[in-house]
Order: C-alpha cells, then structure tokens, then sequence
C-alpha cells in the first residue's frame, strides 16, 4: 500500500500535525510511507521520521502548471496509489487526478466550520465526485460531508498525538515552575486568545504567580496587536509571553501545569491530545468535538468560547485546587492513551485505504 500525504504547509496547525502523524504512523505498518507540501514548508518538517519519502512541490499560483506536473511525476516514481488530502489541499489533488487518473484521492476534512460555510464549499461540492472516500474529525462534519458531497464513503476518523522522541530541547518556559499555563494555538482567528488574556487578567492566577505562556505562530498582524496591546495596557508584561512556532513542542508542555483551548470553533483540536499526552490539567472551549473528548470535571474543564466568566471560574478552580488539577490531569492522560493512540487510529486508517484499493 503505498499513500502519500497532501498539505498545503508544514507551519505548526493541527492539520499539519496530523498529516505528519499519519504519514509517521504508517511507517510502522509498511516500508513505504510520503509526504508532499504544495505551498509552504514549516517548523513540523523536522517532526518528519527519515525514512519518510518527502517533496516539496513550490506551489507559486492557484494553477501552478510546473507544480501539477512535478507532483504527477512524483506520484509516479513513486507507484503512489492513494493521495490523503489533508484540507484545502484537495484542490491540487482533484488538478494532477485530471491528468493522472489512476490516482485515488481520499480528502480529508479538518474544518470544524465547514458546516456553517456557504460560499467556500461550492468548489468541494462540485469536485467531491472524484474522491474515493472523505474522512472527517468529528461526527457533525461526517454528517454533512453524507449529504452534501458526492462520495459514497465518509468516515469518521478520529484525531491522534504521539510522542516524539527526537526533539530538541530549546524552549525553556519563563515564569515559576509548578506555576505555568499553556495555550497552543496559531495566534490567528478563531483561537480567540483575547477571551483567554482577559480571563487570566480577572483570575486568581494573576494575583498568585501565576504565568501564562502562548506558543503558536505570530504574524505580527492586527490579531496580534490587539493582544499584545491588551498586555501592555494592564501591565502584565512579566505574567504572559510570546514563544513563536517551536519545534519542542511536546518538551514545552512537560514545563507546564494547566493546559488551556479557547477557540470560539474547532473541528477535532490535536492539541487537547498533546495536552492530555503530557499529563497537564486541561481547560477547553465546548466547541466541535471537544465536548466529546473532555468530560466536565472528570478528565477536564469546560467553557462556553464567548463567556469569558465561565474560563475565569475554571481557573481558578484549577489553581485553588491541587487535587482537583492532579485528578483531571491524570484522568485525562489515561483517556488519551486508551482510545487515541496512534495505533489504534492508524489501524482504523488503513482499513479504510484496503477499501478504496
């Protein structure tokens, strides 16, 4: 069986994530195991295992001619049987099947507000006939990918975390130790990471040492402004800090304590995984499938995204309460590892690949 992943870049977001997972999974199943970025290459190549067989295609245009051909041909090298578009890169799958028809295309839906798009799903819609199979990471996208796209086979396939043993120590954490909150996000919409300051702000982690620690790209953008404006103007400069795109990530969350999701949607977050991986005490949106992963004081914390109240009194709860913060902490790690682990989900992947062949 030989499968390639698809995806528009390798910057530190879940669906990045997940096709690197998949594409390192799937090497302890076969020899064989590829990876393809069409437009931008990131920070989770490193996470790639070496034997994994990578190109980067140096998308330039929507209709990229010379792109479409250099993937064509790497299909062919490579006797790919099976293109596992991740995203928006089910577009320039659909574009080298035209030329290529052999290829089958199993596309690969992360976006937890598809379902509430109109306009930027007619593309999908139309192309959809020429998908052997859609996966979807939680079960309302599953759902609408039944009814409005045109593939017989749609499967729910859920998220997974691993750990990586090869990652580099660089990042260490500032604050006191025992003392650190994590949030793990892209600083972009629809991480809604202002809620999440203004709540850290109003809690009594800031009155108590408390540090709140934000990894995840920074454009320097207006996103961005406002918050660090936020910051500035209640003075808690020495209480939250910018890291970036890291590459240990996994290394990072060992340093902290409370792990926080604030998203105001999300389809299946990896990172409720990496947190639960890395035994931290998890506060999250009850948005998408998180409410589904999470349940209310037994393995985490749940919070309306735009009821800032609610992710205040969840912080605090955690931070008065030790047992309460060792108790989720470790319900939750046992969780994790008994229903996603990367074997059982990669299993659950190949039986449906055996389908499509």
């Amino acid at each position: 069986m030989r499968v390639v992943q698809l995806i528009d870049s390798l910057e530190a977001g879940g669906a990045e994530r997940m096709a690197v997972n998949i594409a390192n999974g799937l090497l302890s199943e076969f020899s064989f195991s590829a990876l393809v970025t069409t437009r931008k290459e990131g920070a989770l190549k490193k996470s790639l295992h070496k034997k994994i067989i990578y190109s980067f295609i140096e998308k330039k245009s929507t209709l990229d001619i010379h792109s479409i051909f250099k993937l064509r041909y790497f299909l062919i090298e490579n006797k790919i049987e099976i293109i596992h578009a991740h995203g928006t890169s089910y577009f320039y799958a659909v574009l080298v099947k035209l030329i290529y028809h052999k290829i089958k295309i199993i596309f690969h839906d992360h976006n937890g507000n598809r379902v509430n798009l109109k306009r930027s799903n007619t593309i999908l819609k139309l192309f959809s006939f020429l998908f052997s199979g859609v996966f979807t990471v939680n079960e309302t996208l599953q759902k609408w990918a039944q009814k409005e796209l045109s593939c017989k086979m749609v499967c729910f396939i859920p998220n997974f975390a691993i750990e990586n043993h090869n990652e580099i120590a660089t990042t260490q954490l500032k604050g006191e130790s025992g003392k650190r909150i994590i949030c793990l996000a892209n600083l972009r919409n629809p991480k809604n990471h202002i809620t999440l300051l203004k709540s850290f702000y109003a809690s009594d982690a800031r009155k108590k040492g408390w540090t709140l620690h934000l990894i995840g790209t920074d454009n320097n953008d207006a996103y961005s402004t406002i918050l660090k404006q936020f910051i500035k103007d209640n003075n808690i400069e020495n209480k939250v800090f910018f890291y970036g795109s890291c590459n240990d990530v996994g290394l990072i969350l060992k340093q902290g304590n409370i792990g926080v999701l604030s998203s105001t949607y999300e389809g299946f977050p990896v990172t409720l995984l990496e947190y639960g991986l890395n035994k931290l005490a998890v506060i999250s949106t009850n948005v998408g499938y998180c409410k589904t992963v999470l349940e209310h004081e037994t393995t985490g914390m749940l919070f309306h995204p735009e009821m800032q109240d609610e992710l205040t009194n969840c912080l605090n709860m955690l931070i008065n309460n030790t047992y309460l913060c060792e108790k989720l902490s470790t319900n939750f790690h046992t969780f994790v590892m008994s229903n996603y682990s990367e074997k059982i989900i990669v299993k659950k992947i190949i039986q449906q690949y055996t389908k499509v062949l």
